[in-house]
């Protein structure tokens, strides 16, 4: 899909087009930590939590079903 905007973009505005060409790859290069740095503070989060909630799974047992409700 990305392609057949960019072809339909070449054919209306050819520079525009092969200055989005040359600026993808720059800004995805760019933009590349905070990618990095989502993913670990993501990864954080998900200690945390399985810090937090790891009483209530050690003496809740099984998880609850609809039928034992």
């Amino acid at each position: 899909m990305k392609f057949l905007l960019w072809l339909i973009l070449l054919v209306l505005c050819w520079p525009l087009a092969l200055l989005a060409l040359v600026a993808y790859p720059i800004v995805w290069v760019l933009l590349l930590p905070f990618r990095l740095v989502g993913i670990a503070v993501d990864g954080v989060f998900a200690v945390l939590r399985a810090i937090v909630t790891l009483p209530a799974r050690l003496l809740g047992g099984a998880p609850r079903t609809a039928a034992a409700r």
